[in-house]
């Protein structure tokens, strides 16, 4: 259960709200920012070391489940594998697994949020043919140079 409190009543009463957390989760209103989280750490460390041990084990059943039985079991989540040919579909099912069990190692979920959305534009170019023919074209024309990239 979270409760919510604002900024304000967490300056005037630390102890208060503190007290709060122990019960569960305290969503913290700002007006100037978004909402923080308080949670106690052994909770966040029971949740990081759940996400861990539920990626070894995806990782572990779609290892030992042939490819296109795995690939199935994914398109509820992400109906756009459909699309994808038979070979992709297994090498997202294996880049799945491995952005899963890295991100809930590393705490840092971006890893397999960028996994997933880079294999939609890839399931996105083989729905359209022609795009995907044109993309896998060999290149015959030297473009020049490439600009370094920009971070933003």
């Amino acid at each position: 259960m979270t409760t919510e409190v604002q900024w304000s009543e967490l300056q005037r009463d630390p102890r208060s709200v503190a007290a709060l957390a122990d019960n569960g989760d305290v969503r913290v209103r700002r007006r100037d920012g978004a909402a923080l989280l308080l949670t106690r750490e052994d909770r966040a460390s029971s949740a990081a070391e759940g996400a861990i041990s539920a990626a070894r084990a995806l990782r572990n059943v779609l290892a030992h489940l042939p490819a296109g039985i795995a690939a199935k079991a994914l398109l509820d989540e992400f109906p756009w594998v459909d699309v994808l040919p038979e070979e992709e579909r297994a090498q997202f099912v294996s880049d799945f697994a491995r952005a899963f069990q890295a991100s809930a190692e590393l705490g840092q979920w971006s890893v397999l949020e960028q996994t997933v959305r880079e294999w939609r534009s890839t399931a996105a170019i083989h729905a359209d043919p022609k795009l995907a023919r044109k993309l896998s074209e060999p290149l015959s024309d030297d473009f020049g140079s490439v600009a370094p990239p920009v971070d933003g």
